[in-house]
């Protein structure tokens, strides 16, 4: 069976559009028309002989192929690598072409113009297109979920026998894994912060089911498109994520005018917490100084008290007679000084 090689999916055993083989006798008619009209008449011999070549030469150019799966009489045969290869002619085997090396895709909510494969867009594209993008997510939201996903043939015998249709299978098995995830979560969380989770998840299981269903296909990557609510509700739902975004918004200005505020009352606090306790050690230093210097005073003092008297009046008298400006030293006989003091010359001598 030849492939339909503009898509990149084979005819297959399930009759999806396999080309017919060329029709023999007509072309044996047509070159046998032909060599009448080069040869002479009579020439029989030489038409038979020219027809036999001409046969021979059709099953040789029908004879080879590259890569595919060959089935002889309908059965499954062998799959052959890449390269230059040979098959019975005349039907005997039947050559599938599986293109193994193309990246396909499958397109959900959405269709690119000009695509010819037609399981890579929904075939009603606006009435299914609506009905595989219509969720529901796990806060009882609605949403419209546009997605792709790429794929691979890796198993091209599993792709061909195992499951029929895998295809449009593999769209049913996308559509059902993308409705659990997107279910598992709220519609804020689908349609922000949410999609990476929700792409990675999706790729695992779909792969997992693929794998199950020995669909022979190799899942690359699944990405999210638009995420929208149903229009009905579109204008409300802008509503109320510009009300979100204006909370955010109000959420970080505080927050901003927080961390500015706060740090710089903690660092005064700090500071003023430093100080006091840096004061409260320097009063307590000098305090044990003082009393460490009073107890040796006193340890001396009553060794010798006449001397420790005396010692601690001329230091006290070294101490206060600096800070005086006029001095009088009086006898201790004399009666009374006033005569011989000039009160009036002694006034600007005031400190």
């Amino acid at each position: 069976m030849p492939a339909d090689q503009g898509n990149g999916r084979p005819g297959g055993p399930w009759n999806r559009g396999g080309k017919p083989a060329p029709d023999i006798e007509n072309l044996i008619r047509q070159g046998q028309d032909r060599l009448r009209r080069l040869l002479p008449s009579g020439g029989s011999r030489g038409i038979i002989l020219l027809g036999l070549v001409a046969l021979v030469a059709m099953g040789a150019w029908t004879s080879y192929y590259t890569v595919s799966v060959v089935q002889r009489f309908g059965r499954y045969l062998e799959e052959v690598p890449p390269g230059l290869h040979f098959k019975l002619p005349l039907g005997i085997d039947t050559v599938t072409i599986v293109a193994v090396k193309r990246q396909l895709k499958q397109e959900f909510g959405f269709t690119t113009p000009g695509a010819n494969d037609p399981y890579q867009s929904p075939r009603d594209s606006r009435k299914e297109s609506l009905q595989e993008t219509q969720m529901v997510t796990g806060d009882l939201n609605a949403a419209l979920v546009e997605w792709v996903i790429q794929y691979r043939i890796s198993e091209p015998v599993k792709f061909l026998f195992e499951v029929r249709e895998p295809s449009e299978t593999l769209r049913y098995v996308s559509e059902s894994v993308m409705r659990e995830v997107v279910g598992d979560r709220t519609v804020d969380e689908v349609i922000t912060i949410g999609r990476q989770e929700i792409e990675t998840e999706a790729l695992t299981k779909m792969q997992a089911l693929s794998t199950k269903y020995a669909m022979g296909i190799s899942i690359d990557q699944v990405q999210l498109k638009n995420i929208n609510p149903p229009q009905p509700v579109q204008e409300s739902f802008n509503e109320v994520n510009q009300a979100q975004q204006e909370k955010e918004k109000l959420i970080n200005e505080a927050r901003r005018d927080y961390n500015k505020v706060i740090p710089l009352a903690e660092g005064e606090k700090d500071q003023r917490i430093r100080e006091a306790d840096g004061y409260r050690l320097k009063r307590i230093n000098e305090a044990e100084g003082d009393a460490a210097r009073f107890s040796a005073l006193l340890a001396e003092y009553r060794k010798a008290p006449e001397v420790t008297r005396r010692r601690i009046y001329i230091e006290t008298l070294q101490d206060v007679m600096p800070g005086i400006r006029s001095k009088f030293i009086v006898d201790e006989e004399t009666r009374s000084i006033l005569p011989l003091l000039n009160l009036d010359a002694q006034k600007g001598d005031r400190p």
